[in-house]
């Protein structure tokens, strides 16, 4: 089929290579506008500062130089994504919109909306599998049904990866760029600035945040020769473990097909070492989550297992004190605290301390996991609700595939394993940085006046603990025993 004009629609996913949608649009279009929606139904609620809306709207700059490279142009709308789609496509006089699938429940809704208005106006709506390898419900059970268990799930996605390789092949662009419309009037029109936006500049540049495509393919080319000891470094936050991609994987400003076919390839070449599987067992956990929140809707608000709806968490002003406090890292929790100071400071933080800092404030503090993946949505750059939500289900104990209830972290042997010699901690708690490597994982623990030869007094300098984690513990328990009684 040959459609005169199509409109791309770019979201989660920013970048002019292996672009599905892109790439059928080109193909199957005689000319092709491109359009990115700062969407004013997602912007209202974010902060002014946001690191995130920074983040696209650097990236979005250097997507639209490479489109004009490529002999086209980039269309940017501050608008309600929801009626500017239709609008925009009705002005070009668009036969079709083309988009990439996105799989929240309310960007579903949004494009249900969408496609509905254009089929109204009698245009088409086209949208593909993009984001993730294997999607709904490409992967399932002998039985013919979803996964919940992520061991299982695994193995089934890499058998069906090696059986259909074609699910890693790249969707070429610059072969088809002909059909790419060119800048309208001849000149291309200047992106909007974050102040016309109505956001200011957050400290994503002190930081140096990579951005964009270019931003992205720079840290996997750092990462690479690092992969082989993922397994090992990954669980320190003071090492340079991570790949740091997952901002970009949240954008889409790297091929997720590009980045499992690399680690694949190399793994065949018998290179990768340990680390490398178990890097691309991650990127996997991203398409279990994907089809968990897809399959499972009512995740986004209850438990995926309903009994833990059950559970009474502590409410009230000492219960919003504490949150206050898991929130500002004033728990008396050195590793606690320090990660929280990180996400605070930076937006990101590293995934072993996103279980510490949610077990604590769920095992702990006894507060509703839903608090904290609020939190963690509104302060995380890479921020996605699958992942997200998936996360704090798992440390919840609610999830597919969760930790057992029983099974509740010790926030003190946790910093001692991951971070023995407190260096970490010193970097975000600086106050603490005269406590040798034994001392620093609890300091109400130090004898009073070896702190006062540190000049460091609790209550003054670092807080007293807000909880004792054995007092805690079987109050959760206790907590937690009514899922038994609902099961």
């Amino acid at each position: 089929m040959t459609i005169k004009t199509s409109l791309v629609w770019f979201r989660r996913d920013l970048r002019a290579f292996d672009h599905a949608a892109l790439h059928h649009a080109l193909r199957q279009s005689q000319t092709v506008h491109c359009v990115f929606v700062y969407d004013t139904a997602i912007l209202a609620a974010l902060p002014r500062r946001d690191r995130r809306v920074d983040f696209i709207h650097a990236s979005l700059a250097e997507l639209a130089g490479e489109l004009r490279q490529l002999g086209g142009d980039l269309i940017v709308l501050h608008a309600d994504a929801a009626e500017a789609i239709p609008r925009l496509a009705a002005e070009l006089n668009a036969d079709a919109v083309f988009a990439n699938h996105d799989y929240e429940p309310q960007a579903i809704a949004r494009d249900a909306t969408v496609a509905a208005a254009l089929t109204r106006d009698a245009r088409l709506w086209f949208s593909f599998k993009d984001q993730v390898i294997f999607e709904k419900d490409e992967v399932l059970t002998l039985s013919a049904k979803p996964y919940t268990v992520y061991t299982p799930y695994k193995n089934a996605w890499l058998k069906k990866m090696r059986a259909e390789p074609g699910c890693l092949a790249p969707f070429a662009i610059e072969p088809h760029a002909a059909s790419l419309a060119p800048p309208r009037a001849g000149t291309p029109v200047p992106l909007p600035t974050l102040g016309e936006l109505g956001f200011e500049p957050s400290n994503l540049a002190e930081l140096a945040i990579p951005t964009g495509m270019s931003g992205a393919s720079m840290l996997f080319e750092d990462f690479l020769p690092r992969v082989a000891r993922y397994d090992v470094a990954r669980d320190f936050p003071a090492l340079k473990g991570p790949s740091y991609l997952s901002m970009h994987l949240r954008f889409g400003t790297v091929s997720l097909r590009y980045l499992v076919r690399t680690i694949v390839d190399l793994m065949d070449r018998g290179g990768g070492g340990d680390g490398a599987p178990v890097w691309l067992a991650e990127l996997i956990w991203r398409d279990f989550y994907a089809m968990i929140l897809y399959q499972n809707p009512h995740v986004e608000g209850g438990a995926f297992k309903p009994a833990y709806d059950a559970i009474a968490w502590d409410t009230g002003p000492e219960a919003d004190a504490a949150f206050a406090a898991w929130c500002e890292g004033r728990t008396g929790y050195p590793l606690v605290d320090a990660a929280m100071a990180q996400l605070n400071q930076t937006g990101y933080m590293h995934n072993r301390l996103r279980m510490v800092t949610a077990c604590f404030l769920i095992k702990d503090l006894g507060i509703d996991w839903r608090r904290g993946e609020a939190y963690f949505a509104l302060h995380l750059n890479d921020f996605d609700l699958a992942s997200n939500n998936g996360g704090w289900q798992w440390a919840s104990s609610s999830g597919c595939d969760a930790q057992p209830y029983f099974r509740i972290f010790n926030p003190i042997t946790q910093s001692e394993k991951f971070d023995a010699s407190g260096r970490f901690i010193r970097r975000y708690l600086p106050q603490l940085k005269a406590l040798g490597d034994k001392e620093i994982h609890a300091p109400w623990l130090v004898p009073r006046m070896l702190l006062e030869q540190k000049n460091i007094v609790l209550g003054r300098d670092y807080p007293e603990p807000l909880v004792q984690h054995d007092e805690a513990r079987k109050e959760t328990l206790e907590r937690y025993a009514v899922v038994k009684v609902v099961a």
